[in-house]
């Protein structure tokens, strides 16, 4: 299994198929993965597989990691287009998330004023208000809503916790449209034979209607890219997406897609 674990606190800059060249704040240990999902799909690996040893990078470790890190880019390049939260699970787990947030976008005034700050984010934690409180201060909180049918999320993102989506919806409707909303579409089946295609209109049509009471200003689609950990999955095709696209634009939704 070729997943992938991402250097702590700071890793790339890559480049993103959506956000450009992104320079990746981890905010979980360098040597595992901390989440409060187990998708099937996770490039990083299923929780259980991943147990890291490492504690979370602190405060202080993260902030002058990447200060440094945006020096030597300010001195050496690429310049970036957007300082990214993602990495080794889910950013908002870790207890100073809103103080992190308020470092980063100071360094990013300092040294990239024109780069955005994006944050990956499963949206288990947007109930909390300091999160989502923290969540609206950045340039672009992408916020995980993979179906609104409360057995597939059980069957594919897999919640380690208390997980109620109409409690989610309710807590994304309070970011009152400073967010994008990131859904991951995909075919195939699960290790266990369950039916995972969720690019039909059974999971379609009531996750629209959810979104658009979330009213986000964007929506983001798209498919597996990489090696997952559940071998059975498979990618939605182009047109699939590009079906569900058209769905969203008909609402009067900005969507994109990405294959």
């Amino acid at each position: 299994m070729s997943t992938v674990i991402y250097p702590s606190p700071i890793f790339g800059p890559v480049h993103s198929r959506r956000l450009g060249v992104s320079l990746g704040i981890n905010l979980l240990p360098a040597d595992g993965k901390v989440c409060t999902f187990d998708c099937i799909y996770c490039e990083c690996g299923f929780n259980a597989e991943r147990r890291p040893k490492l504690p979370m990078p602190t405060r202080d470790k993260v902030r002058h990691a990447l200060e440094e890190r945006l020096q030597r880019m300010q001195a050496e390049g690429p310049t970036p287009d957007v300082l990214t939260f993602a990495g080794n699970g889910e950013p908002t787990a870790h207890p100073h998330f809103p103080e992190i947030i308020d470092d980063t976008l100071s360094l990013r005034d300092k040294y990239f004023p024109e780069a955005k700050v994006s944050v990956l984010c499963n949206s288990t934690r947007v109930t909390v208000p300091a999160v989502r409180e923290a969540l609206m201060r950045v340039d672009n909180a992408i916020m995980k809503l993979d179906t609104v049918d409360a057995d597939y999320i059980r069957l594919l993102d897999r919640p380690t916790g208390h997980y109620e989506v109409n409690e989610i919806i309710g807590a994304l409707k309070l970011m009152q449209g400073k967010l994008i909303i990131q859904t991951m579409f995909l075919k195939g089946h699960s290790e266990n034979g369950h039916d995972m295609d969720n690019t039909t209109d059974r999971y379609v049509l009531p996750w629209i209607e959810a979104v658009k009471q979330i009213a986000p200003r964007q929506v983001m689609i798209y498919t597996i890219d990489r090696e997952t950990p559940d071998l059975n999955l498979q990618k939605a095709s182009p047109e699939e997406l590009d079906r569900i696209v058209a769905l969203l634009q008909r609402e009067g939704i900005l969507a994109t897609a990405s294959y």
